[in-house]
């Protein structure tokens, strides 16, 4: 797997943007202007993305409350103490658009994941 590049959310409503960023090595400016949407996005939005991009995505929403459950690539929603919230997790790290680089997950409550798999790995 590539190396992710942590990418701040430039605004608020834009951890989608970050996360699909980080991901596909892109901006987010780029990813906004691929969705045509620079505020909050879509599960659908999401997915559609990364598979638009080569990404398999699962279909199937997982919850987690451990990271040791984790697949080794996966979007996370999380239901943190503000709103609910796109993150990334990639080979043991989370990569947060909103709390920077993290060994665990940021402070939420119901957690869950999608898993991720670039170039058919």
């Amino acid at each position: 797997m590539a190396d992710i590049l942590y990418i701040h959310e430039p605004t608020d409503l834009q951890c989608g943007q970050a996360v699909l960023a980080m991901v596909l090595g892109k901006t987010p400016e780029e990813i906004c202007s691929l969705l045509g949407n620079c505020r909050e996005t879509t599960l659908r939005e999401m997915k559609d993305t990364l598979r638009r991009f080569g990404a398999w995505v699962s279909d199937q929403r997982v919850q987690v409350t451990d990271k040791s459950q984790l697949p080794e690539l996966c979007m996370l929603s999380l239901e943190t103490p503000r709103c609910w919230h796109w993150s990334l997790f990639a080979e043991g790290t989370f990569y947060d658009p909103e709390h920077d680089v993290m060994d665990d997950f940021p402070e939420s409550g119901r957690r869950y994941y999608w898993e991720i798999r670039l170039n058919g790995r």
